[in-house]
């Protein structure tokens, strides 16, 4: 199922990836034009960067993926599919691989995609343009900062993985909590839909039950090799975007990712939660266009209003 044209007027792509699994990805504009690599977090997936591939279709080259389980890509059960950080990160590179981008791209990143583009981004710096950054983390979870009990309770209880899988609950409360402005019925169901039966919620589930924490954790030694070698990156461009009512990415995290990146441009917004490209609207998209159409030694761009 696909949300109505008007919502997401755009063209389907699929790449197969380990044992033939279908990976879904937008690749709107022109393919010669310098290429912007989004990637989304949970339980999100390409539906939210509609507004700003349409806003940078005519001189970019947009490229969304659905991570595995999520959006309109396949939804393996566990026994094809190992839902974790390093196979999410190994998919991106198989991705990019199969483009073959001539140029550096701009990567634009959101709650999980931050980890999963990071961690491919500082495999790779030389491929890397610009950054942009939203509501996120590449790092061990800050000193100052504690687990949210509703993410505690879905990453730790067998009720919370329960409660996501069969009635939709992570996704559902998102599509609620994760705005802190208006939005109709439409764009939240749009949001939902692809998670519309208890076998397509496992990502869900399992991108919760994924977030490392400590050493123990599966992941966490990315998660300190990423963050260890995040300086390859602090020489481009970066424009961080934050919504300051995020009950999960709030100030300690953006308070670290400036301690990584203190030369980013900053915007904050206030009013903002952790949707944040649908709460800061036409503004915030015109900020991160501008932004990106700037051009730098490797963009390849002339000038881009």
């Amino acid at each position: 199922m696909r949300p109505s044209i008007q919502l997401y007027p755009f063209s389907s792509n699929y790449l197969h990836v380990r044992d033939d699994l279908k990976l879904h990805y937008l690749d709107e504009g022109k393919r010669d034009a310098p290429p912007v690599l989004m990637l989304h977090g949970n339980p999100t997936w390409s539906f939210y960067y509609r507004n700003l591939v349409l806003a940078l279709s005519d001189n970019f080259r947009c490229i969304v993926p659905d991570h595995i389980g999520c959006g309109l890509s396949d939804k393996p059960g566990d026994d094809q599919y190992d839902y974790r950080l390093a196979s999410r990160i190994e998919d991106i590179a198989t991705l990019v691989k199969h483009l073959d981008l001539q140029q550096p791209l701009t990567l634009v990143v959101h709650d999980w995609g931050g980890m999963i583009g990071n961690a491919w981004a500082v495999q790779h710096p030389e491929l890397i343009d610009k950054l942009v950054i939203m509501n996120t983390a590449a790092f061990p979870i800050p000193e100052d900062k504690r687990m949210p009990p509703a993410l505690s309770f879905v990453r730790d209880l067998k009720i919370g993985q329960y409660l996501t899988t069969r009635f939709n609950a992570f996704s559902g409360i998102a599509a609620r909590v994760g705005f802190k402005k208006p939005v109709s019925k439409a764009i939240r169901d749009a949001y939902k839909l692809p998670y519309d039966t208890p076998a397509n919620r496992i990502a869900t589930a399992r991108f919760v039950q994924d977030i490392p924490l400590s050493s123990k954790d599966p992941g966490f030694d990315i998660l300190e090799r990423t963050a260890e070698n995040l300086p390859l990156l602090a020489d481009k461009p970066c424009l961080i975007a934050w919504g300051e009512k995020d009950f999960v990415f709030d100030a300690p995290f953006l308070n670290k990712w400036l301690q990584y990146f203190p030369r980013a441009e900053v915007y904050r917004f206030p009013d903002c939660g952790h949707y944040i490209l649908e709460d800061g609207g036409p503004e915030l998209i015109e900020i991160i266009s501008k932004f990106i159409g700037r051009p730098t030694a490797n963009s390849g761009l002339n000038s881009v209003d």
